[in-house]
């Protein structure tokens, strides 16, 4: 079986992106799998870094003709739009596994989760549903009648794709795009690509990417595999901190170990490393921590 990593990133995320791939290097079962960068907006010398450690490096593109008005020199936002078209910047591999620049790999059991559920032929990834991740939906009230509605699938595929579609994808727990494992032969790839389009015609460029996968997956019912939130966990929710093991869990009993760290929702932390928070224990104690990985600094001042 071949295997590749897919991540993207620009110039101000490289530090974490050069963090992402040691973090996956990291563990002995990588030695046979690629790494694959799309670059987003790097500057010549970090890409040398990256094919220095082995990384292939290819230039992102817009998929369509975008207005300036959509795009506002936000050549970053490629990094979501390229994620329906990896097979075709990286050709040949049976399986791809794209995770966010903003990520890293702390148990390679839940990577072994994810290529599993690939394998069955199915895009593989969690969602944003987990009994610590608080409700996705806010309603607006007048007197006993809600008056307003809104969610990201409901919000962004009203203007994406019109009402109707927003209200049959409303009631769904949204599927995250930023970590996804999926065979290179999935059907799945040529339908999430026209979906995208559609979606970046009318819609938002940001959301583009992971409202269509909520359209394919929900609505047109390709073969999805959901795997719980540990595997990938959005560190805008605190975890506790296992002192004994050193690692990330849930923060519920029974304290799962986290498999991959989404440092979402801390945009100080991402620029900067020495930026800390507190995190509870296990134990009941209190610590300072950084959610950045911990093993190698991504060579930043």
């Amino acid at each position: 079986m071949t295997t590749t990593f897919v991540s993207s990133s620009d110039h101000n995320y490289f530090p974490m992106l050069l963090e992402w791939v040691y973090s996956i290097r990291r563990f002995e079962q990588s030695k046979e799998m690629d790494i694959c960068i799309l670059n987003a907006g790097l500057k010549p010398e970090q890409v040398l870094k990256l094919e220095e450690q082995g990384c292939l490096v290819k230039k992102a593109d817009w998929p369509c003709e975008l207005p300036a008005h959509k795009i506002r020199g936000k050549e970053y936002l490629k990094s979501c739009v390229c994620r329906p078209y990896i097979p075709d910047y990286f050709p040949g591999y049976e399986t791809y596994f794209w995770m966010d620049a903003d990520t890293w790999v702390q148990k390679w059991n839940a990577v072994e989760m994810f290529l599993a559920g690939a394998q069955k032929g199915a895009i593989t990834l969690t969602a944003q549903s987990d009994r610590a991740y608080p409700r996705q939906i806010r309603l607006k009230w007048l007197g006993y009648m809600p008056v307003k509605l809104r969610g990201f699938y409901f919000s962004n595929a009203k203007q994406a794709f019109g009402f109707k579609k927003a209200k049959e994808l409303y009631p769904y727990h949204v599927l995250l795009a930023g970590a996804f494992a999926l065979r290179g032969d999935a059907p799945h790839w040529k339908r999430w690509q026209e979906l995208m389009l559609q979606a970046l015609e009318r819609g938002k460029v940001f959301t583009a990417e992971q409202l269509s996968l909520g359209v394919l997956c929900y609505l047109e019912g390709y073969k999805r595999e959901v795997l719980p939130a540990y595997t990938h966990w959005l560190c805008e929710f605190k975890p506790l901190w296992n002192e004994d093991k050193k690692l990330f869990v849930e923060p519920s009993l029974p304290h799962a170990e986290l498999g991959v760290l989404h440092i979402s929702g801390w945009d100080d932390m991402r620029v900067n490393r020495s930026v800390f928070t507190d995190f509870e224990t296990t134990g009941g104690k209190s610590i300072e921590l950084s959610y950045r990985y911990p093993y190698f600094d991504g060579e930043s001042a």
